[in-house]
This record gives C-alpha cells, structure tokens and sequence, in this order.
C-alpha cells in the first residue's frame, strides 16, 4: 500500500490490551523478525510494547503474569500518566493495536496524535463486536484526513470522505485463514500446525489484495473471493509443512492440485 512502509523491522507496535489475543500477535510479530528479518529474539521482543488496565507494561512493575512479563521492557520512556494517549505520546508507535474490547478507547486526539508521527498510521480496532470496537472506521479515516490504514476485528461499511474518495475498511478476521489452513492440514495430514505456517498464511494473505482495493484503503480481498484465497493459503502452507517436515502426505500442492482437491457442495 503506497506510504506504509512494508519491512517490518522498521514498525514499532503499541497493543492496548494485554490478553491471550495481543501477546499472540506479538509472540507471532517476534518470530518473523527472528526466523525472516535476522533480528535477535530481545530486540524482536521490544518492538511491541503494552498497556493494559493499570498502565503500561514495564520490567518492575508488580504483580505481571508471566506471559506479560515476556513484554515488560526496561528503560520504559517517561509517561505522564497511565492512560493510552500519554503512551502514544511517549512511545510513538507506526501500529496501534486495540484488543481491549473498551469502546472507543481510541479517542479523536489518540487518532490524530498517531499522524503526528507517521505518514500512514496503522491503527487496527480488533475487539469484537463491532461494539466494543476501540474506534469505528468512520472516526479514524476522519480524524485522520483519510491517512489512517485501518483494519477492525468485525465489518464497518465504507466511508465517503469530505472529498468524495470513498475508503473501504479491512476486516482482519481468522475468517480468511482459517479455512485455508484447515485445508492444507487435511490434505499434507501434518503432524501439527506450527507457527510457521500461521505465518505463512498471513504473509499469503497480505499479498492477495487488488491494487484497485488497496486504492480503497483495505488491506484484504473481498470474502465473496473466500475459496480463490483459501486454495492458495492452503498451498502455500501445505509447501511449508512439506519443507518442515510435518506432512505425512507430501505432494507439489500446486494451488490447482488444491483446488482439484476442495470440498464441492455441489449435488446436480
């Protein structure tokens, strides 16, 4: 997507929310930069910082479980308080990741201080439902003059900006993948599913959007699109499984193999 820097080495995540679903995207962010980018696993580690009901995540603070801790960096920037818009404000992320299920937590100054620093945010509103979403689309592309990239957990419908161009946003939602990766599972019989092929899965994904949707602001094609997408999730994860060993059935799993291969509910 034009502006947003596509290496992801360079992006500094903010998560509010420090449940199982945030400190798995992150677990998920360190092994890429660690297995593909060459990064250590520390440093990969404090490109995701946290903030959850009592502030910010840091090395001291009391009472941390212990999946928290693996996130509690030290040397934390100074915050004036504990609440997200002074996090913002300290850390500066290019990624603001709301798995908090708080309502629009993510404030119009939040919004409009992400652009301070960044070309092209990148704010992802992941709680469901649409009611506990951190902000709606239609408060961040207009707070952010439309440079907002946003993605939520459920569906929001397009939004028409002042100046007609009409922005279209992702729904970053286990949908899209998950049929896929049940796919290839069945048809190499893996062993397990490793972390690798979840990535694996991801990175298909995120090159699967039209350049026209891209245009549109979303970051994801079409689910009328689900079974073009899932044959090829499910190839290109299968390919993985054979290269790591897991598959007990290895085969090419070229994605037409794979289409040949799909359940058809069809009975004429």
């Amino acid at each position: 997507m034009d502006g947003v820097e596509s290496d992801l080495s360079k992006h500094k995540v903010l998560f509010y929310g420090a449940g199982s679903a945030g400190i798995g995207i992150a677990d998920l962010i360190g092994e890429e930069l660690v297995k593909n980018k060459g990064i250590d696993k520390e440093t990969a580690k404090r490109s995701c910082w946290f903030l959850d009901s009592k502030g910010l995540i840091y090395e001291g603070r009391a009472n941390l479980t212990t999946e928290k801790s693996k996130y509690a960096h030290s040397n934390p920037p100074h915050l004036v308080d504990s609440t997200l818009l002074s996090a913002v404000k300290a850390i500066q992320p290019s990624i603001l990741i709301g798995v908090s299920t708080i309502a629009n937590s993510f404030s119009p100054e939040i919004i409009k201080t992400m652009c301070q620093f960044n070309d092209r945010p990148i704010i992802f509103a992941l709680s469901n439902p649409t009611s506990k979403a951190e902000c709606t689309a239609e408060s961040c592309y207009f707070e952010s003059n439309g440079k907002a990239v946003f993605a939520s957990g459920s569906p929001f419908d397009p939004v028409t900006m002042p100046n007609g161009d009409v922005l279209e946003p992702g729904q970053a939602n286990n949908a899209y993948c998950f049929p896929g990766i049940g796919l290839a599972v069945k048809l190499c019989a893996a062993k397990f599913v490793s972390n690798l092929m979840i990535l694996e899965a991801a990175r298909c994904l995120g090159g699967l959007a039209s350049k026209e949707r891209l245009d549109r602001g979303c970051l994801f094609p079409s689910l009328n699109e689900i079974q073009s997408v899932s044959a090829q999730i499910a190839s290109a994860i299968a390919k993985v499984a054979v290269r790591g060993g897991l598959a007990t059935k290895p085969a090419d799993f070229t994605v037409e193999f794979v289409r040949q291969n799909m359940y058809n509910p069809n009975y004429d």
